[in-house]
């Protein structure tokens, strides 16, 4: 839209003389009359104490508008001074200390006592701002726009090694911001700021809501009717972009950030050159060019999350990283794979890597890399780093991860900018598994029997930690390729060998290779590399496009996952497809069972710890062993009618019947 076509000039007419008459009787005064143009059903009644000046446009003022405490006050301007401004109907504009310059304000807004709403010149409104995340001193830089998602990010972000990827990508952001720059600033319908100071280059979404707030400049808050934005309390932010849902309150200070969907931050948290993608939550701690993949959270005041990428991760009170060596500059960064958990106190030398569900434990000064030994636990002990391979898989708090993410995805706009895949177990974690268990036998081959520990990365192993980290994977890859499948013959009816090989038979060829986790979504390599190729000779050239490609790959998933479980069933059966047979599947499901019982049965005793009497400690206070029970109880319940151990006996009762349903129709197969 061009800047005069925003003036819809055949809208609106000029004043009458008895309507000139009428406002400047009530307090309206402007150098100007001829400028004030207002619909036909405009009327004088409800606009007061008002200077005008530029071009103004207005429509009727209709309608009560109500506040806080079931007030309602007529929609109408008072109290204000508008430059350049549009003005829909039934706005509320009223207390305005200096001036709102260069706005459209759309239908049923509300504007109440602020300091100033303005834009000076053209804005972007944050489109096109540089973020310097994951690596402080440069280098990695991500240009924001109001559709960024996480996957466009990270390409951003982590393959500079393809840099014309990197200059066309770069190119269509910078021509988006330039199709949204404008002399003109919008407040949405049904927007409103109320109790705020200073808002300067702010583009303000459809039902914000925005209160109290400091300082907002050069920046767009994209708000919808579906999931409306708040930003609350004592705020700053200067060059940002803030997405549907998001929250953010109490003080918090940002600068050079995106924030995702339905993110929030709060408590005085401070965040600068930063992303933070889908249900992130950032509560008094404080960010430094850290790439947050959806569901990053901190909630603790001394927790510090600096140049690094992260995602699905929970950090612990006084997590910190160091990527300063005091000798080049702060120049180091760290990956920490999905689903990981940092203790209180944790530390991380960057540059690093944890392996994807890890839960790190204590400080560590050594540089490791633990990406292909997945769901471990990372503990300082004595100043060593020491490693317990997948030792998370049987713990009952992953598993609770896993199926709280879902039901926490708090979007409710239909446009979702990020595509999550929640899965615990993915052709991305199962590959590292796969690597991890071969990286073990192998530790253990060159290293010899007799030797106590094994050294990897900068880590130590201990023996035992080292056996049961190989079955514990093995049990891993079993569950999963199992789960694939037994979901890919249920519901079909197989009367011979021919109709069980058809049914295996993948629906693609895409997918048998590596696997990525673009922050949130799992992608073959092949696939990536057909979009980068794409962007580099301009097959795909516009941000629509790119999006497109990412939500396709998302969505067939399933038939990507199916086609990698199928490689991998062949080679652990030394056979192709076309040889499988039913005495193939009876043995691979037997194991499948035995694999997931196993695990569901360590994930009980797993359980079973947090009702253990050492868990009771503290409750009963004043009472004798049994008010200690009795208090416990009323508290926390107990192992037998917990929910999630209830879960798991019903898991294992359900997987038993699935696998013996597979193995009776084997067996029926001539």
């Amino acid at each position: 839209m061009t800047s005069e076509s925003i003036w819809q000039e055949g809208k609106y007419h000029s004043l009458s003389p008895e309507q000139i008459t009428a406002l400047q009787k009530q307090g309206c005064t402007c150098g100007d009359w001829s400028k004030v143009c207002v619909t036909a059903d405009f009327n004088t009644d409800n606009v007061h104490s008002t200077h005008f000046s530029g071009r103004i446009r207005m429509g009727a003022f209709a309608k009560n508008v109500s506040f806080f405490g079931g007030i309602t006050i007529p929609a109408g301007i008072s109290d204000a001074t508008l430059h350049n401004c549009i003005i829909g109907d039934n706005v509320f504009i009223s207390h305005i200390k200096n001036c709102i310059a260069n706005y459209t304000i759309e239908e049923d807004a509300v504007i109440d006592n602020i300091d100033l709403l303005a834009v000076e010149g053209e804005s972007s409104f944050g489109n096109g701002i540089e973020v310097a995340a994951v690596n402080e001193a440069g280098g990695r830089e991500i240009p924001i726009y109001d559709r960024l998602s996480a996957h466009t990010a990270y390409i951003m972000a982590f393959y500079r090694h393809r840099p014309q990827v990197i200059k066309k990508l770069q190119k269509m952001i910078s021509d988006y911001a330039r199709s949204v720059t404008s002399s003109m600033g919008l407040v949405g319908k049904g927007a409103s700021i109320i109790n705020c100071r200073i808002l300067k280059n702010v583009k303000i979404g459809p039902a914000a809501k925005i209160e109290c707030t400091a300082s907002l400049e050069n920046g767009s808050i994209n708000s919808c009717p579906e999931d409306p934005v708040y930003i609350g309390p004592g705020v700053f932010a200067e060059d940002f972009i803030v997405s549907s849902g998001a929250k953010i309150s109490d003080g918090t200070m940002i600068s050079k950030c995106f924030i995702g969907q339905s993110t929030e931050l709060s408590k005085e948290y401070s965040a600068e050159n930063s992303v933070f993608f889908a249900n992130c939550g950032g509560f008094h701690g404080e960010a430094c060019a850290i790439f947050a993949g959806p569901y990053t959270v901190t909630h603790h005041k001394s927790t510090l999350l600096i140049a690094g990428l992260f995602s699905f991760l929970n950090a612990g009170s006084g997590t910190n990283q160091s990527n300063h060596m005091y000798k080049l500059g702060p120049v180091h960064q760290g990956v920490v794979e999905r689903g990981s958990k940092t203790g209180s106190d944790s530390y991380i030398l960057w540059p690093a890597k944890v392996g994807a569900f890890t839960v790190v434990m204590g400080r560590h000064y050594r540089n490791s890399d633990t990406s292909d030994l997945p769901f471990s636990y990372l503990i300082e002990h004595e100043d060593e780093s020491i490693l317990v391979p997948g030792i998370n898989l049987r713990s009952v708090g992953t598993v609770r991860d896993a199926r709280k993410w879902p039901n926490r995805d708090k979007r409710k706009n239909p446009d979702k900018l990020d595509m999550i895949n929640f899965k615990l177990l993915s052709p991305y974690t199962i590959q590292k598994m796969l690597n991890g268990r071969d990286l073990l036998k192998k530790l253990k081959a060159t290293s010899g029997e007799t030797s106590d520990y094994y050294t990897y990365h900068s880590v130590k192993i201990e023996k035992s930690s080292l056996e049961h980290g190989i079955s514990l994977y093995e049990i891993g890859i079993y569950k999963f390729i199992g789960n694939c499948l037994i979901h890919r013959l249920q519901n079909r009816q197989i009367s011979n060998v021919n109709e069980l090989r058809d049914a295996l038979k993948p629906q693609s060829d895409v997918g048998a290779g590596k696997w990525f986790d673009m922050a949130g979504l799992f992608a073959p390599e092949e696939l990536i590399e057909i979009m980068l190729n794409d962007i580099e000779n301009d097959v795909l050239n516009s941000l629509v496009q790119v999006e497109k490609t990412f939500i396709s790959i998302h969505e067939n998933y399933p038939v990507y996952e199916w086609t990698w479980a199928a490689d991998v069933m062949q080679k652990m059966a030394g056979k192709k497809i076309e040889e499988i047979t039913p005495g193939d599947i009876i043995e691979l499901t037997i194991k499948w069972k035995n694999a997931v019982i196993g695990l569901d049965n360590q994930l009980y005793i797993d359980a079973g710890k947090e009702f253990a009497a050492l868990a009771q400690t503290g409750f009963g206070i004043d009472g004798d062993t049994e008010t200690k029970h009795a208090d416990f109880a009323a508290v926390r319940g107990t192992f037998e009618k917990d929910r999630f151990v209830s879960e798991i006996e019903n898991h294992i009762k359900t997987k038993t019947e699935l696998a013996n349903d597979l193995i009776n129709r084997m067996n029926k197969i001539e």
